[in-house]
């Protein structure tokens, strides 16, 4: 007997926990398969969610309907917002996890959405007749018919790890790898490479001095990721459900010396990166430590960050000390850091490489140009975080399922989300290193902020059936506040003797006469938050409806025009190019700008555009050849 599902997820990391929970949402049956029923969502690296631009994408994801967000409140033992110093298109909401709950909260979630079912297994083969997906092959010899796979394999296909000079197959450490899938998938014809990630050791907390170190805490109010948080008292409820925020921890901070450095040249002989074992390219941006030393050989120091991994656990982990050293290398090293001169350590920093397919050949729902009903996301993707694996889960996931209903596809432009930067850049431009999010990927900064993503998105994700009815109504009634707050401070007028000495107990320069209250709020110095005690009337809001008004107000005229110049760029998406189109017979058109046309097969004018290597002059032969 051979079960039948409509939709199957391989594998349960954060994209492909992402992936079930929105292919189920939607209404169809969904099989997650993973090779451990204990670790959904498992926060392999450090414990901690969103960041620069990641935080953002989180936000997004959880507009959407997505459970990312929600996962993060209920687990989340230190929160920060990041760039507070700088203007609201740079804030960034960044959470410390704990590890094990996290997990489990996922899980939890999971097991109560309906058509959702699971199997503990790994997928050695994805079945495919005349170019579409009939089903997938398990290890065990299970097969289970279907339309639709997206894969989610995460670091897992055959992964190979290194410490030293020693060399382990392992997805994870202790964790065996997926063999056979990707044989299967370069066989129908996707294109595959080897890409590298690392991570660091963890210490044992009940052996860190944390007197030599200096303490990180979280923001005095929390806020929060998902907009159904209660921005008061921190609590959550999902259908019924109630959770409270978890006990909050501080992280900490120490640095490295001439001598840790020291300590580490010495195993430099024996580095899998340095010695030629390694030959895949690992993240630009989140270095080994020994990388660090070279890239950056005249810094004497580097911070690094003692994170913990829970609230029951002494477990920590080294931010920014990734390392595929020997083990005896590393440990020596760390004991030169200030405050871990006597540290323990549970298990040694590892790197692992693993494959990826090319995300150059998938369309922007991410399913591929080459296997029909075959959709891709996270790692495989040539990505790296969890926040860019989850948002591109939810994408995958709700496509699958949406085009098994034979509904329309669901795509987010570049002005529309940080999704859909990140996914517009990695079918258009591909990767040759770990693609990680920032804001300065995004041409719309100012339009996609962390604080309006509900605006933004919650409709869409209302309108296809991923977005709540509570999580609708907890937008709309935002939405009408804000527009309250708005219009009751452009009808408001304010005499210079009530809102002067406000102004000039912040250092502003007092009014000369009165002035409406929109008007006020445009100075640097004044907070709308803080006028609740001179204004009665903006009490009745909370803290978020008053912020996302102040934002309005003090930056429209800078929304305005970026609102402008995508509604402009944004034309020339709506150009659509044939798919079959035969670019070698545009003579016109560059040598490089016709191979990489013909490779990556953009819908629209607006992608060709963003291909590299795809000059303007090239643009506008298209354009004449399309009668435009």
């Amino acid at each position: 007997m051979i079960e039948e599902y409509d939709v199957i997820v391989v594998g349960a990391g954060h994209a492909g926990c992402e992936a079930a929970a929105a292919s189920a949402r939607l209404g169809v049956e969904t099989l997650l398969i993973t090779m451990d029923m204990f670790k959904f969502a498992q926060m392999s690296c450090n414990p901690a969610i969103g960041g620069i631009a990641k935080g953002q994408i989180v936000r997004e994801i959880d507009a959407l309907g997505g459970l990312t967000g929600i996962i993060t409140d209920i687990s989340s033992i230190q929160f920060r917002m990041l760039n507070r110093s700088k203007g609201p298109a740079m804030w960034s909401p960044r959470a410390q996890c704990d590890r094990v709950k996290f997990s489990v909260n996922w899980r939890n979630e999971l097991e109560r959405i309906p058509n959702l079912y699971f199997w503990q297994d790994a997928v050695k083969s994805i079945d495919v007749e005349e170019g579409r997906v009939v089903g997938i092959e398990t290890v065990f010899g299970v097969k289970f018919k279907c339309s639709k796979v997206v894969v989610t394999a995460g670091t897992f296909l055959n992964g190979l790890m290194h410490v030293g000079g020693k060399h382990y197959e392992g997805g994870r450490i202790g964790e065996i790898p997926s063999h056979g899938l990707t044989e299967t998938l370069l066989a129908a014809g996707v294109k595959t490479g080897r890409m590298k990630t690392g991570t660091p050791a963890r210490i044992d907390g009940r052996t860190i001095d944390f007197s030599k170190m200096t303490a990180q805490s979280g923001d005095e109010n929390p806020d929060s990721f998902s907009y159904l948080t209660d921005e008061n008292s921190g609590k959550i409820k999902i259908d019924g459900r109630e959770y409270s925020r978890l006990p909050q921890r501080d992280c900490y901070i120490s640095y490295t010396n001439p001598d840790v450095h020291d300590e580490l040249r010495k195993g430099f002989d024996r580095s899998p990166l340095f010695n030629g074992t390694i030959k895949s390219t690992g993240p630009r941006y989140c270095p080994s430590v020994e990388t660090k030393i070279i890239t950056f050989a005249d810094k004497q120091s580097h911070p690094v960050f003692l994170e913990p991994e829970g609230t029951e656990t002494c477990e920590y982990y080294l931010n920014g000390f990734s390392s595929s050293l020997p083990f005896e290398v590393q440990y020596a090293a760390i004991r030169k850091i200030p405050g871990l001169e006597n540290c323990k350590i549970f298990r040694p920093g590892y790197a692992i490489e693993y494959d990826y397919f090319d995300p150059t050949q998938l369309l922007h729902t991410l399913e591929s140009k080459v296997v029909k009903g075959c959709y891709f996301a996270g790692q495989v993707n040539g990505t790296t975080g969890y926040e860019e694996a989850a948002c591109q889960g939810l994408m995958a996931g709700a496509n699958a399922a949406l085009s098994f209903l034979g509904k329309d596809e669901f795509v987010l432009s570049r002005k529309d989300a940080y999704i859909g930067v990140l996914i517009d850049d990695l079918v258009t431009k591909g990767v040759d290193e770990p693609y990680r999010m920032f804001t300065s990927r995004s041409e719309y900064r100012i339009l996609l902020r962390q604080d309006n993503a509900d605006e933004r998105l919650t409709q869409r994700g209302f309108d296809i059936g991923l977005a709540s009815e509570e999580r609708f109504k907890t937008f709309k009634s935002k939405e009408s506040n804000v527009n309250k707050i708005l219009e009751y401070c452009k009808e408001t007028s304010v005499s210079r003797e009530k809102i002067n000495p406000y102004i000039e107990s912040k250092g502003g320069k007092p009014l000369t006469q009165g002035n409406r209250l929109s008007a006020i709020v445009l100075r640097t110095e004044v907070s709308l938050a803080e006028l609740t005690n001179i204004f009665p009337y903006l009490k009745r809001f909370g803290r978020y409806e008053i912020e996302s008004a102040e934002i309005k107000m003090k930056y429209q005229g800078y929304i305005e025009r970026e609102e402008q110049t995508a509604e402009k760029l944004s034309r020339l998406d709506y150009v659509k190019i044939p798919p079959q189109f035969d670019y070698e017979k545009l003579q016109s058109l560059s040598i490089e700008a016709r191979q990489k046309l013909a490779r990556i097969r953009p819908t629209n004018i607006g992608q060709a555009s963003r291909i590299p290597g795809v000059s303007p002059s090239d643009i506008n032969t298209l354009l004449i050849h399309l009668g435009r």
